[in-house]
C-alpha cells in the first residue's frame, strides 16, 4: 500500500517559503524525458541550419544514419538500470536492508544513515542505488514507528534519493565507464584511445570528492533534521514493511524441476566469476560490459533458482522502457552534430569562455543545465561528451577532467530534475514536491564540493 500524502502543513519545508514557486514550475512545466528528448532534436536541427552549411537533406541524412549509433551503448545501460534493480529486490539484499533498518537508534541519524548507504549502494551501481534508497528509507520509517521513534518521512525518502547524487563518480558512471571501453562513441573525441578508470573513477582527487559530498551531505541532514518536538509526518499505520512478491515456483513437471534448481544458475554464476577474475588476472580493465558480467554474477550467486530470476527480471523490465525509445534519438542528435560540425561549433564557442583552470567549472555548470534536457547520464555524455572533450582538447585540459566534469555536472542536477526521483517517489507514495525542499540542500553542499574539487585539480 502506498504512503498516503503528507500534508502541507506538515511537510512546511517542503512546500512553503522559496521553494513553492519551484516545485510548482516542475509539476507544471517539466515534461517527461522523451519529449524533451523528441523536443531536443528539432532544437539541435534548428542550430545546425544557423551556424552550419548544412541544408534540410544533410541534417535528415546526418539524423537517421546516426540513429543506431547507440545501440549497443543503449544495452549496456539498460543493462546496468535492469541488473541493479533485480540485484536490490534478491532476497539476501532485501534482507540485508531489514537488518540495516534495525540500525538507527534516533531520527537525526536514520536521516544521515539512509543517506549513507543510499550513496554507498549507487557508487556500486547506480540502479541498485535508486532502489535500496526508497526502500531502506521506507523500512526504516515502519520500524522507527514501531519502536516509538518519531522521524520524518518526506526527510527520509529525500536521504535516501539523495545518495545518487554520487552515482556518476563511482563503479557504474558511464562516462568515465565508456571513456574506457575500446570502440567506443568517444574514441574519435579521444583521438582512438581510451582513458582507464584509474584516470577518472579511481583517481585521488575523485575519490576526494566522494568522501567530500558525503561528509558535507551527510552533515547538512543532520543539521536541517526536526528538533525534538518538531511537527513530523511519520508513516501512517496503515503502510507495512514492502514485502517480496511470492514467486510462483510450484513443480509440477520435468521442466519445472529444473527451473526451480539452484544449480544452472550457481554454474553459470560461477563461470562468470571465473571470467571476471581471469579478466582481471591478464591485465583488463574495468568496462561497461565488465561492470555488467560482475552484477549479474553476483545476482546469479543469490538468486535461488530460475524461477526467481525471471520473476525478478519481469518487474524490472518496466524501469528499461523509456531508455529504449530515448537513446536512438539520443544517437540522432549526436549524428546531426557530427555530420553538420555542430560540435566543432559548440565547442568553439566554450573554448572562447574557458581557460584551463575554469574548464571544469564550467563544463560542470553546462553539464548540469544540460541534464534537465537529458537526464540519462549515458544519454547525456552521447550528446555533451565530444563536445567537451573537442574543448578541453583545444584548451590542453587533461580529457579526464572534461569526462568527470560532465559527469558530475549530470548527477548534480539530479536533485531538481525529477526522471529519476519517479521510481523512488513510486516506492514511497510521495510527490517530488514532498522532498524538493530537502534535495535542493544536497544539490547545494554537493554542487560546491564538487565545484572545488574541479578547481583543484585543473591548478
Amino acid at each position: 500500500m502506498s504512503a498516503p500524502k503528507p500534508s502541507t502543513q506538515v511537510n512546511a519545508a517542503a512546500s512553503k517559503g522559496i521553494m513553492r514557486p519551484v516545485n510548482r514550475f516542475l509539476e507544471q512545466w517539466i515534461p517527461s524525458a522523451l519529449t524533451f528528448a523528441i523536443v531536443l532534436t528539432l532544437i539541435v536541427a534548428v542550430l545546425a541550419f544557423i551556424f552550419t552549411d548544412a541544408g534540410p537533406t544533410d541534417v535528415v541524412t546526418g539524423w537517421g544514419e546516426g540513429l543506431a549509433g547507440l545501440l549497443e551503448f543503449m544495452t549496456q545501460m539498460c543493462l546496468i538500470l535492469l541488473l541493479g534493480h533485480i540485484l536490490a529486490n534478491t532476497g539476501p539484499v532485501r534482507k540485508l536492508l531489514a537488518w540495516l533498518a534495525r540500525v538507527p537508534g534516533n531520527a537525526t541519524f536514520a536521516y544521515v544513515f539512509v543517506f549513507l548507504v543510499a550513496a554507498l549502494a549507487s557508487l556500486i551501481t547506480w540502479g541498485l542505488g535508486l532502489v535500496v534508497g526508497a526502500l531502506l528509507a521506507r523500512e526504516i520509517a515502519v520500524q522507527s514507528r514501531e519502536r516509538g521513534i518519531k522521524v520524518h518521512f518526506p526527510l527520509l525518502v529525500a536521504a535516501g534519493y539523495s545518495g545518487f547524487v554520487v552515482w556518476h563518480m563511482g563503479y557504474s558512471g558511464s562516462g568515465p565507464l565508456t571513456a574506457a571501453t575500446p570502440d567506443s562513441f568517444l574514441s574519435e573525441s579521444l583521438g582512438g584511445k581510451t582513458i582507464p578508470v584509474s584516470e577518472t573513477i579511481f583517481a585521488g582527487w575523485n575519490l576526494l570528492a566522494i568522501l567530500g559530498v558525503i561528509i558535507v551531505c551527510g552533515l547538512l541532514f543532520a543539521l536541517i533534521a526536526p528538533k525534538s518536538g518538531a511537527p513530523v509526518y511519520e508513516l501512517p499505520a496503515s503502510v507495512s514493511s514492502e514485502k517480496q512478491s511470492e514467486v510462483d515456483d510450484e513443480v509440477g513437471t520435468p521442466a519445472d524441476r529444473i527451473d526451480a534448481s539452484r544449480v544452472l544458475t550457481l554454474i553459470v554464476g560461477l563461470a562468470l566469476v571465473a571470467y571476471l577474475i581471469i579478466h582481471f588476472a591478464q591485465g583488463g580493465g574495468l568496462t561497461l560490459d565488465i561492470v555488467n558480467w560482475s552484477f549479474l554474477a553476483l545476482i546469479l550467486l543469490l538468486v535461488r533458482n530460475p524461477f526467481e530470476l525471471i520473476h525478478l527480471t519481469k518487474e524490472a523490465a518496466s524501469n528499461v522502457g523509456e531508455i529504449l525509445l530515448q537513446f536512438p534519438l539520443y544517437a540522432g542528435i549526436l549524428g546531426i552534430m557530427s555530420s553538420t560540425g555542430l560540435i566543432a561549433v559548440f565547442s568553439d564557442a566554450f573554448v572562447s569562455i574557458s581557460n584551463t583552470t575554469t574548464f571544469g567549472v564550467l563544463a560542470l555548470l553546462s553539464a548540469g543545465l544540460v541534464n534537465f534536457f537529458v537526464p540519462s547520464g549515458g544519454g547525456q555524455f552521447a550528446v555533451q561528451g565530444p563536445i567537451m572533450l573537442d574543448a578541453a582538447n583545444q584548451l590542453g585540459v587533461d580529457p579526464s577532467i572534461a569526462i568527470m566534469a560532465v559527469s558530475y555536472g549530470d548527477q548534480w542536477t539530479n536533485m531538481l530534475q525529477p526522471f529519476w526521483a519517479l521510481p523512488v517517489l513510486a516506492i514511497a507514495g510521495l510527490k517530488m514536491r514532498d522532498i524538493l525542499g530537502y534535495t535542493v540542500i544536497t544539490f547545494l553542499g554537493s554542487g560546491v564540493v564538487m565545484a572545488a574539487a574541479l578547481l583543484f585539480v585543473s591548478l
